[in-house]
Order: C-alpha cells, then sequence, then structure tokens
C-alpha cells in the first residue's frame, strides 16, 4: 500500500518518527525526483535477532578483523554512499528530501550509521531508525567485498547487545534471506512493532559507538541469541 504527500512542509523527522510507529516508511521514485509517497507492505521483512545466520566464510571475515567497524561516527557519508550508484544499482530512492529528513532524526538520536572502515577509507556500511527496541534497516553500502555484511553483523550485535527486539528490513531480498530474513503478515508485524515501541526503550549506543568492536566480540554477541 503507498500513498504520495504534495508538500514538503507537511513531513518533518517527527512526523517520520509517528508513521514508523504505525509501520509506515517513506520513499522516493528516484534520487532526482523531490517527492515522496508512503509504503506500507503487506509482507514486511524482519530478521529474527534470534535466527540471525552467518555462513563460516563471513564468520571468517568478520573474525579476522580486517575492517575496522565503528557506529555514528560518519553518518552523512554512510547516507551518501547508500545513495550512490552501485553495480547492480544505477539509481536510488534517496533524494534530497530523505537525507535531510534522516539527517534530523540522526540529529534526534533515533537515526544511527555503521561504518566499515579499511586503511582508513570507508569501504562500506549501512544505517537505520531506531525508535522503542525496534530498529529500522534503511539501506546498505559496499566499496568493498563484504564491508556491507560486516556491517551487518555488527549492527545485530550492536542491537543484541542494546536489548532490541525487532529488526525491520522492509522487504526480503535472496542476499537477506541468506541472513535469516522472512516475511510476515502486516498484522503479525504490527503487533511485534507495538510491543517492541512499548515500554523501556532499547540502546543502540550501550557498545561504545566510536570505540571499534573486534570481530570475535561481534559474533560472540551474535551466538548469545542463537
Amino acid at each position: 500500500m503507498t500513498s504520495r504527500d504534495s508538500a514538503s512542509s507537511e513531513i518533518t523527522p517527527e512526523v517520520l518518527l509517528r508513521a514508523y510507529a504505525c509501520g509506515i516508511f517513506p520513499m522516493a521514485e528516484s534520487a532526482d525526483d523531490p517527492s515522496l509517497f508512503w509504503v506500507e507492505p503487506e509482507m514486511r521483512g524482519v530478521i529474527p535477532l534470534d535466527g540471525f545466520r552467518i555462513a563460516s566464510r563471513l564468520a571468517r571475515t568478520v573474525r579476522s578483523d580486517g575492517f575496522t567497524v565503528t557506529a555514528n561516527t560518519a553518518f552523512k557519508a554512510v547516507m551518501a554512499g547508500c545513495a550512490a550508484p552501485q553495480e547492480g544499482r544505477e539509481d536510488t530512492w534517496i533524494n534530497r528530501r530523505i537525507r535531510d529528513l534522516y539527517f534530523g532524526l540522526h540529529e534526534l538520536g533515533h537515526c544511527h550509521s555503521v561504518e566499515v572502515w579499511q586503511d582508513g577509507d570507508l569501504a562500506g556500511g549501512l544505517y537505520g531508525v531506531s525508535l522503542g527496541r525496534a530498529f529500522f534497516g534503511e539501506s546498505m553500502f559496499h566499496r568493498v567485498r563484504d564491508a556491507s555484511k560486516v556491517a551487518l553483523v555488527h549492527l545485530v550485535a550492536r542491537l543484541i547487545a542494546g536489548g532490541f527486539e525487532l529488526l525491520d528490513t522492509q522487504y526480503v531480498t535472496e542476499h537477506l534471506r541468506s541472513f535469516g530474513a522472512v516475511e510476515i503478515p502486516r498484522r503479525r508485524y504490527r503487533a511485534l512493532l507495538d510491543h517492541a515501541i512499548a515500554g523501556e526503550p532499547a540502546d543502540f549506543l550501550r557498545l561504545a559507538p566510536a570505540t571499534p568492536l573486534s570481530g570475535a566480540e561481534a559474533l560472540e554477541i551474535v551466538a548469545t541469541r542463537n
């Protein structure tokens, strides 16, 4: 289900948070299209935190610490990376308006990034929205092989350590399915969401964001829920 808005002044970061609480998120047709539309999929993608799967080759890559992983240290750079064309994805739904809204959410403490570095350069990363004990994954990118996958492993470790219950992926791709992503009906999703945003919120920053977490530590945290 989608619906379009017409006035940019109608959507603020605060309005965006209320939309997420209702199970709705915004998208744009392309990076050049200034308009947005609201989306509420009939089937929603989620990765159960107690069912997160890591292939053995990826686990070796994570454990080797060939990358350095931080959080919330280069949010705008991660968004720019997610908005840039990549192989197999020539266009993106991240337009200027999306960037401005999520920058605003970041300043409010409700939007976070995970950065993956190699030799001081940003090799990949991801960003998403936190609300209560729910995290809504928005986009990821890589410039070096496996960088976005490593970011996802570290994200899940951070979510588990911070007390999150729900990892929303919006949709399920074959890539996400390999990590354990599943589709659930809208009604079931809304029940999980309502529970996750009630009560004491989780803490995305429980693990120090600027202090790199080793791959072995990330894998150990993930193992506590599997």
